[in-house]
């Protein structure tokens, strides 16, 4: 039984960083034989199945990724069950969904990496499994704060986290 994925581009289609259109990691993900494959929104969010690793989805889809960009492109790969563990593990769930972000890591943050943040105002930051969580109070466009242990990860709202468990959860 294949197992759904979520892939989470870093720094695609975002200021400029990196254009990828939707239709063509949709494309790169079929000629990997995944299966069922969606994207949402273009920020480089793709769900599909796949009949391999989450490290084997992650080490191809770089690889496709170089190939394409002739640079490397990280990718965060969740099963659908991680993802939405990621969603019910939101240690904000008062906040607005736009406002609270899940910074999706590779590996375990540190436990301290909310200490070692810098220029934090009103942000609340709470340590997840390979998540940091960031409530931004007031919103990420004034703010200034850099989360070190962050560096190679990328984000998604909570709106966006809920989005991509339905997606993953549909047949």
């Amino acid at each position: 039984m294949p197992t759904t994925y979520v892939a989470l581009l870093r720094a695609v289609n975002v200021g400029g960083t990196g254009k990828l259109p939707m239709a063509e990691l949709k494309a790169m993900c079929e000629a990997e034989g995944f299966g069922r494959v969606r994207t949402y929104i273009a920020s480089g969010n793709v769900v599909f199945t796949a009949d391999c690793t989450a490290a084997q989805v992650k080490a191809a889809l770089e690889k496709r990724l170089l190939d394409h960009a002739g640079k490397p492109v990280d990718v965060l790969v969740r099963t659908a069950a991680e993802l939405a563990a990621v969603l019910d593990g939101n240690p904000f769930p008062g906040e607005p969904g736009n406002r609270t972000m899940a910074i999706f890591l590779d590996t375990a943050p540190p436990a301290d990496a909310a200490a070692g943040a810098r220029h934090r105002v009103d942000e609340r930051i709470a340590v997840g499994a390979r998540e940091l969580y960031v409530a931004y109070g007031d919103g990420m466009g004034a703010s200034k704060l850099v989360i070190p242990a962050a560096a190679k990860g990328t984000a998604r709202n909570m709106n966006t986290v809920a989005r991509l468990v339905e997606i993953a959860a549909t047949p």
